[in-house]
């Protein structure tokens, strides 16, 4: 036992399913340790997001910035997988792929990059929408990326969204339901303005050039763990964003826990083998929304300008605090970390003091664990 505990902490991918989890609002460096393992890897996986996430994966001298692509996909022994849990941009996809091939990744990243035919669409009118529905919240906004994520997932559980495989199956049938799509948004945001026809005739071509690209990733992702593969997945967001679990309403629209792996890549629990949380040894977010240890002061802003603290999706920049260590602990609670990567702890050598988020306090007695109301 002590012999076989020795060679995992190594580091070593072994066959079945390794994940990689932000352990609080993202930003973490998930990326960076992504692309150390992914060279050990058969298959990367994203399953759950859209292009609301930013991976960034520096090469040399090369940066790289993720959206939307696994970032192993660099790495050209790897199949890239992006799941059925993933909402996915199409024309944004493209570019992404466009920008990584123009610092140098070869062209062979299509024959190895697999998009589930499950995967929901991410159309340019859900982006206007949810920059809609910001504008209606006024002072109140989520602070959004803007990206169509939410009004996709939204689509989605009201079984009137579109996936790939309507997409690439009876294109006459597609039209009419993205026409019904359509006429309903504009229903309800007068604004709203949709040339229907250039819209259809740009999915047209883009469903020629995804289409070999396309497949049941399900069984894909089953017959990879039968023949024994290592898998990575690749957690986009964080768990603190998690639509069930995250600071509600200031989440994402996706599941960014561990549970989230599972049901966005049609993969049953027993394979997952190992759950590394990734933590930044203190504190960041982007955008509104819940931070105890947050630093609205000259320490605060030292702390972002030495990490370079802007997000890599939005450009916003971040806010900064102390590690808090009760987040941590309850995203350990709810993913069961077998390991974690601490991250950035060279931003704090300056610092002559540090502290550290040990509990919650509400009315003079110590919240148990972390809570769902925290305002």
């Amino acid at each position: 036992m002590a012999e076989h505990q020795a060679k995992r902490s190594k580091g070593d991918l072994e066959s079945g399913v390794f994940v990689i989890l932000g352990s609080q609002w993202g930003d973490e460096g998930k990326g960076k340790l992504v692309d150390q393992l992914a060279s050990q890897a058969d298959v990367v996986c994203r399953c759950q997001g859209g292009n609301n996430a930013g991976h960034t994966v520096v090469v040399g001298d090369t940066t790289y910035d993720f959206h939307l692509l696994p970032s192993g996909i660099i790495h050209e022994s790897c199949t890239a997988v992006i799941g059925n849990g993933v909402v996915v941009n199409l024309p944004e996809l493209f570019e992404e792929a466009a920008k990584m091939e123009s610092k140098g990744v070869k062209g062979s990243w299509r024959d190895r990059l697999l998009i589930s035919d499950r995967a929901h669409l991410v159309f340019g009118m859900l982006q206007e929408v949810d920059a809609l529905l910001e504008q209606e919240k006024g002072k109140s906004s989520l602070g959004t990326t803007k990206k169509g994520i939410g009004p996709t997932y939204a689509a989605k559980a009201s079984r009137s969204g579109l996936r790939l495989c309507d997409l690439l199956g009876d294109f006459d049938d597609f039209a009419k339901r993205f026409v019904m799509l359509a006429e309903g948004y504009q229903k309800r945001f007068s604004s709203l303005n949709v040339d229907v026809q250039e819209e259809l005739q740009k999915y047209k071509t883009l469903a020629d050039q995804v289409r070999p690209m396309v497949t049941d990733t399900v069984h894909y992702m089953n017959t990879a763990l039968a023949t024994g593969k290592k898998i990575l997945a690749e957690g986009a967001n964080a768990t603190m964003l998690d639509i069930e679990f995250g600071t509600y309403p200031y989440v994402t629209s996706s599941i960014c826990s561990v549970g989230g792996v599972c049901s966005g890549l049609g993969i049953p629990p027993q394979s997952v083998d190992r759950v590394c949380g990734v933590v930044k040894a203190y504190t960041t977010r982007v955008g509104v929304g819940y931070f105890p240890t947050e630093l609205e002061d000259e320490i605060g802003n030292k702390m972002q300008e030495i990490g370079r603290e802007w997000g890599v999706t939005t450009g916003r920049r971040r806010r900064c605090g102390w590690l808090d260590l009760v987040v941590v602990k309850y995203t350990a609670t709810l993913n069961g970390y077998s390991s974690l990567a601490v991250t950035k702890l060279d931003v704090l050598d300056t610092f002559k003091e540090l502290k550290i988020g040990v509990g919650y306090t509400l009315n003079g007695e110590q919240l148990p664990s972390f809570p769902a109301d925290q305002r």
